[in-house]
């Protein structure tokens, strides 16, 4: 977790005790646990949390999905737009196959017309 909250640090473009005032902490404090010195504590899990919203508490906590909320969401929109895509482009695959079966009757409509117009030319 250690490292998630460095990469939070370096995303958010702060030094550690930029950071630590951000989140309400002190510098010796965020030094400690970002060393190892002591464990990130559940007050510093919901400063950074709280100071940063953006930032996926399941990210932070176990290190699973993404960093940033907003991409799951974008995830989402984009699955969800690949989605219709396919049932639209399953739909008008539907719909070139028909197009393609009428054409084909009529072709054949069309040489039976011709057959008989050339026969009734020659009788």
């Amino acid at each position: 977790m250690v490292n998630r909250v460095k990469e939070i640090i370096t995303q958010a473009g702060l030094s550690d005790r930029a950071f630590a005032l951000r989140c309400g902490i002190t510098q010796n404090t965020l030094s400690r646990q970002l060393t190892g010195v002591s464990e990130l504590s559940l007050s510093t899990i919901n400063s950074i949390l709280n100071n940063f919203p953006d930032v996926s508490a399941e990210w932070l906590l176990r290190g699973e999905g993404v960093m940033y909320k907003s991409q799951n969401s974008l995830l989402e929109l984009n699955s969800n737009r690949m989605e219709r895509l396919i049932d639209t482009i399953t739909t008008l695959q539907e719909t070139i196959n028909e197009k393609s079966k009428t054409i084909q009757l009529l072709e054949e409509e069309n040489r039976k017309l011709k057959t008989e117009l050339t026969v009734k030319k020659i009788g």
